[in-house]
């Protein structure tokens, strides 16, 4: 049952710890790695576009110990079954379906970028937002770097732990993914747009102009759970890659990474016409919600709150028909909200195969349009909506140690 509260209290967390692997309260550590929404940047960070972000006060809790003479990582989770058990010299393929991917993959990552892991660590987990959306995936992978990290007296900068987290996720995970989701976990502050530049790696945290007005966010999940990597993303970012090719050859460049974020606005203008069929329309998408972006920053810093959740609007329409990545739910889920009295704006929040759409609504229209959207989708899917939650949260400060 999916939770929708951040479950349990700093002392309850160190108890879990405490109890499990009979480790001095002392010695525990907290990491919170939080979920995150993204406003405006659909489907373009793996193609090196500019994608906008926000970390939520929703999070993964990682309570952990260092065990210098045990070069082991074991774990617990409060909300998944099974335990976790590896040692860091022999670390476990992928297994399918697994949650211990994520610490296996954390432990590669480190391994692979040269970091020396001496010291293993044992650790209880709770976040119970897993069904997809919020980046789950990216959350829990950080919280396993930084938890490693301090056990080993690590020091490692925000730009090469986004890294990291991407090589959990490409290289062990088998996921065709960008930067976006680590960068938004790892850079996020409370109040503001995380604007992260996919192809410089470079990012802006971006204040809120005067005139924005007030919003909060609201979560509509679909209870849809296939996982991600089942779907048919990958093949959506190879048809942009495809899209890419053919655009590059009809430049006259060649030798250039096959990514529609190498090519201008102009060359993609006059070259359109070679594209046909899925490539045609992805590269739509991508060049549209590049657009898209950049004017949603522009109205984020002059405060126009009705054009950012236009803009939001359309990312979510373009996602259904040039990217075609919507599942039914879902659409009804993004139809549900952006006619739904107090919202500013709706799409999809993550790939859209499954999970949820995000929405920002005006404050004194929250509650009703909660209680709004929970009416109408268990009337378009009654077979979903007791899987389904709705609930209201807040922008937040990016992934952190935390002192007890």
């Amino acid at each position: 049952m999916l939770r929708v509260a951040e479950t349990g209290d700093t002392a309850q967390r160190i108890e879990a710890v405490h109890k499990r692997y009979d480790i001095d309260p002392k010695q525990v550590r907290l990491v919170r790695a939080p979920y995150r929404i993204c406003p405006l940047g659909a489907h373009i960070d793996h193609q090196l576009g500019t994608v906008t972000a926000m970390a939520i006060d929703r999070a993964v809790w990682l309570a952990f110990a260092p065990t210098p003479a045990d070069r082991r990582v074991r774990l617990t989770s409060r909300s998944f079954a099974g335990d976790v058990d590896f040692a860091l010299d022999a670390v476990p393929d992928r297994v399918d379906g697994d949650w211990g991917n994520f610490p296996r993959g954390a432990v590669r990552a480190l391994q692979a970028a040269g970091h020396d892991l001496r010291c293993g660590i044992v650790g209880v987990t709770d976040g119970g937002l897993a069904e997809g959306g919020l980046s789950s995936s990216a959350a829990i992978g950080v919280a396993y770097l930084l938890a490693l990290q301090a056990a080993n007296g690590l020091v490692v900068a925000a730009d090469d732990n986004i890294r990291l987290d991407q090589a959990i996720e490409n290289g062990y995970l088998g996921l065709r993914n960008g930067i976006l989701d680590p960068a938004a976990i790892l850079l996020s502050r409370r109040d503001q747009l995380t604007v992260i530049d996919c192809k410089s790696m470079t990012h802006e945290v971006v204040p809120a102009g005067t005139a924005l007005l007030p919003f909060r966010v609201l979560i509509a999940f679909s209870g849809l759970r296939q996982a991600l990597v089942s779907t048919d993303y990958n093949r959506r970012v190879g048809e942009c890659q495809q899209a890419a090719t053919a655009l590059l050859a009809a430049s006259g460049r060649v030798g250039t990474q096959a990514r529609l974020g190498h090519i201008t606005q102009d060359e993609y203008d006059a070259h359109a016409g070679v594209l046909t069929g899925p490539p045609s329309r992805r590269a739509a998408h991508v060049f549209g919600e590049m657009a898209r972006v950049r004017d949603g920053v522009a109205a984020w810093r002059r405060g126009d709150t009705a054009e950012l959740g236009r803009l939001m609007t359309a990312s979510g329409h373009s996602s259904i028909h040039n990217y075609e990545c919507g599942a039914p739910p879902l659409i009804d889920l993004y139809d549900i909200l952006r006619t739904t009295d107090g919202v500013y704006g709706a799409r999809f929040s993550g790939a859209g195969f499954r999970g949820c759409c995000v929405a920002l609504v005006a404050p004194d229209a929250a509650v009703d349009a909660v209680a709004s959207v929970r009416r109408r989708y268990a009337r378009a899917r009654p077979e979903l909506a007791a899987e389904a939650p709705v609930f209201l949260c807040d922008s937040d400060d990016g992934a952190r140690l935390v002192a007890q």
